[in-house]
């Protein structure tokens, strides 16, 4: 005989949930004639099976789900077995959210001989810069790298953090490849809608001399990017419960990620100022050299680089 809030009748049976307390639920009853204490009340939660539980995420919206999923997801697979299977990299992409700099409060225990006193509120006015991780998973060698921008998670900024991984470590690894998957998911710095990450995409295909060919990944299966189980939850280990004091600290934490499996980490500062709201150049969309796939445009297509 608990309230329902979606029911107008306060005292129901079968009910879900209820935010009433223990002496809400006890005066309810003594009004019903029923005198019952606040521990007889427990009590009697307890027996009848309510539980004080929290919601948890286990639901997918499969009503959103989009009708091209799983054939974007055996697409994927395929180019992903194409590339490894010719030496060629495979590059999972992302970006964690913004963290700011300062005496600010974040998740997580470490052993400490006295309280970590940070401040009450994250109040943006009150920190010293901020830092964007944006990670690059290497799925065939199993190494990651991770560019920490100290400005603003821009289309721009993402095609640089790319270059950045290839100019310093993927031309190492690869000094024979020609092209590039990307994997990444559909919103973000890299949407799949933005104009603005196509252009600059082909800026970069041009400038590396190296096809870049991009697969996003459905709406709602961001989680299903390797880079998102893969490396990201080992880097947030390595840095829990920690304050972002300075964008360096967050270097040296970063670079501490390791697991069992052989995971390790890189890590670069990219120190530039990156503008936000930019639309890409007229005629772009008119006269691009970016190259749709047949099956499923939207998603998957190559940025070829322009010969001169």
């Amino acid at each position: 005989m608990l309230r329902d809030h979606t029911a107008g009748d306060p005292m129901r049976e079968q009910v879900k949930w209820t935010d009433l307390t223990r002496r809400e639920i006890s005066g309810l009853l003594a009004a019903r004639g029923t005198p019952a204490g606040r521990r007889v009340v427990k009590r009697l939660l307890k027996k009848h099976g309510y539980v004080r539980r929290q919601a948890r995420k286990s639901q997918t919206m499969s009503r959103r789900r989009h009708p091209d999923r799983n054939e974007q997801f055996e697409n994927i697979a395929r180019l992903r077995r194409e590339f490894l299977s010719a030496g060629d990299p495979v590059v999972s992409m992302d970006a964690k959210k913004k963290e700011l700099l300062g005496n600010f409060y974040r998740a997580g225990k470490l052993y400490t001989r006295e309280v970590i006193g940070v401040f009450d509120h994250d109040f943006p006015s009150a920190a010293s810069g901020v830092v964007i991780p944006h990670g690059l998973y290497d799925v065939g060698r199993n190494v990651g790298h991770v560019n920490l921008g100290t400005s603003r998670e821009t289309s721009q900024f993402a095609c640089d953090s790319l270059a950045w991984w290839w100019e310093g470590h993927g031309r190492l690894q690869y000094p024979s490849a020609k092209r590039l998957l990307l994997l990444c998911d559909g919103g973000g710095s890299n949407s799949a809608s933005r104009y603005v990450f196509k252009e600059e995409l082909q800026k970069l295909a041009d400038r590396l001399g190296l096809e870049i060919r991009v697969a996003h990944y459905p709406p709602y299966c961001s989680k299903y990017n390797p880079i998102e189980h893969r490396m990201f939850p080992h880097v947030t280990r390595a840095c829990q419960g920690v304050v972002f004091h300075t964008v360096q600290l967050v270097k040296g934490l970063v670079e501490k990620t390791r697991t069992s499996t052989g995971l390790a980490v890189t890590v670069d500062i990219i120190d530039k100022v990156y503008e936000t709201g930019r639309k890409c150049a007229a005629g772009f969309k008119k006269n691009m050299k970016i190259v749709f796939d047949d099956l499923m445009p939207k998603w998957n297509y190559r940025a070829i680089p322009t010969l001169t």
